[in-house]
């Protein structure tokens, strides 16, 4: 990771770097017939598609009527959608999805590579770990947006990588593109173009294009988010982006309020009155674990969801008289209402907010839950007539080769990501520490821009998210490439660092010091 290596970029492009490196050529060439084999192996143990009873169906349903807004972003179902029209059996979608998982996580890796030459041994270990990724056979095979976003966030952080040391207007019109989908897409990109605002910033753009470049995709982003919420406000009369986030405010403030003492308990606004003696009133004849084992969950996601529980039975007693509205209606309605009651409760109990969500969310987001992925199709063996009908199937039936429906080799992820976001801790404390930007400044760019991914992502994730395997698939795969990449930094100047030591004892032998 020599200061050369990015002096010496115009000197070769990136396609000759791939193409006409012989090196770089035959890994390439032995990548791709490593992802075919292993595909091909995969979906034999694996011939259907997988599902999540709810997310997948929920995008289909989308998807098969067309809809401008739903539960989840519209992106995903859009992608459906058009890739219908060309094909329609699901493994023809799924090894779409596998190889644009792999195919975005190769460019990332040869962008890296091209900027920064890390060492051989370093670039073996990262494209056979990433190449040889269960993780990603697994997603690519998963009717849900898990692994499409982890793509286009792939793509992201490599163009950014561009825009930081080889801006073009090629590669400024390719992040305007991927950014804008990757915000149709999932939630979490909502702190993306505050990252690619650091990428344009420490380009050496001048700053009225940097301002300029980043307001595009400020701009394409918003205008999705004024449209959809345009949308909300036709169908509920509320502007609202999101009400996914209301729901989610209320059910993340429900985990910390459940733990204040009735003597604690302060008094609420008129408009949130009969929710919250619904929300009182449950949490008092909940208390015994034993029969409400849901309970003893901390930091999830059943209140958002669960019929039974206070959130979803006041949504069915607003509307118990209707039985004309939409059910997507009556769930978005809601949404302005439980976001204002959630933060509510959150400001009034922030240090039970902090302990009783936060902190078991923190250790989530540490070692994230396998979840969904743990059983194949959610341990179930049919999928609904929708889902039939949409892939061609001849039955509901669904089926694997292998023995169960558990899923047992992504169970070392939680322990991997565990140590890898130690190792990343201590690694960008050794980099501050040994002030590593006035070794490399171009290194220490990439170094800045994917802490701040790292930061941020776990900010965003710990306060208002919840951390799954899936949902932190990206920062998981970013954090190993950075860590390697830094471990690898720190292998190369302690070796430095030593030669230099020999170098200087031989000088003063020859002088006569020694």
């Amino acid at each position: 990771m020599s200061q050369e290596s990015h002096n010496s970029l115009t000197e070769i492009t990136f396609k000759d770097f791939l193409l006409k490196d012989k090196r770089n050529r035959t890994i390439l060439w032995i990548a791709a017939a490593a992802i075919l084999i292993e595909f091909a192996v995969f979906k034999y143990f694996y011939p259907f598609a997988s599902f999540i009873h709810g997310d997948s169906f929920s995008y289909i349903n989308a998807a098969d009527k067309n809809l401008t807004i739903n539960t989840y972003l519209i992106g995903y179902s859009k992608f459906l959608r058009l890739f219908s029209v060309f094909a329609k059996p699901d493994y023809i979608l799924v090894a779409f999805q596998y190889l644009f998982i792999q195919c975005s996580v190769l460019f990332l890796l040869f962008s890296l590579f091209y900027f920064y030459r890390p060492g051989r041994a370093m670039q073996i270990i990262l494209l056979s770990f990433m190449v040889f990724n269960p993780l990603f056979l697994h997603l690519g095979n998963l009717v849900s947006s898990d692994g499409f976003f982890l793509a286009l966030s792939c793509i992201w952080l490599a163009l950014l990588q561009w825009i930081i040391l080889l801006p073009s207007k090629k590669i400024i019109i390719w992040h305007a593109i991927v950014i804008v989908i990757a915000f149709t897409v999932r939630y979490n990109a909502m702190i993306y173009p505050f990252i690619s605002g650091i990428a344009f910033w420490m380009s050496h753009l001048t700053i009225r294009k940097k301002i300029m470049l980043w307001g595009v995709s400020i701009l394409l982003c918003g205008l999705f988010v004024s449209f959809t919420a345009y949308q909300y406000k036709n169908l509920t009369g509320y502007w609202q982006y999101s009400p996914f986030s209301g729901w989610q405010w209320a059910n993340n403030a429900l985990y910390a309020y459940r733990y204040v003492d009735i003597k604690d308990r302060k008094p609420v606004q008129t408009r949130f009155a009969v929710l919250d003696k619904m929300v009182r009133d449950y949490f008092d004849s909940t208390r015994d674990i034993k029969k409400f084992p849901a309970e003893a969950e901390m930091a999830s996601t059943f209140y958002m969801w669960s019929s039974g529980m206070p959130l979803v039975d006041y949504k069915t007693r607003v509307f118990k008289k209707d039985t004309i509205t939409a059910e997507l209606k009556k769930w978005a309605t809601m949404g302005p209402l439980f976001k204002a009651y959630g933060i509510n409760i959150i400001c009034k109990y922030p240090r039970h907010f902090a302990r009783y969500f936060m902190w078991p969310n923190m250790n989530k987001y540490y070692a994230p839950p396998v979840e969904f992925l743990e059983n194949y199709n959610s341990g179930r063996s049919e999928v609904t007539d929708q889902a039939k009908n949409w892939f061609g199937y001849k039955s509901r039936k669904v089926r694997t080769r292998m023995k169960s429906n558990m899923v047992w080799i992504l169970n070392f992820y939680p322990i991997l990501s565990g140590i890898i976001n130690m190792v990343m801790f201590c690694s960008l404390t050794c980099f501050i520490l040994l002030r590593g930007w006035k070794h490399n400044r171009v290194f220490s760019k990439g170094i800045i821009l994917g802490g701040a991914i790292w930061i941020i992502n776990a900010a965003f994730t710990i306060l208002a998210s919840s951390a799954a395997l899936r949902f932190q698939s990206f920062p998981v795969t970013m954090t190993i490439i950075l860590v390697c990449f830094l471990l690898d930094w720190m292998i190369q100047l302690l070796t430095f660092s030593e030669n230099s030591s020999r170098v200087k004892i031989n000088n003063e032998k020859n002088l006569g010091y020694i």
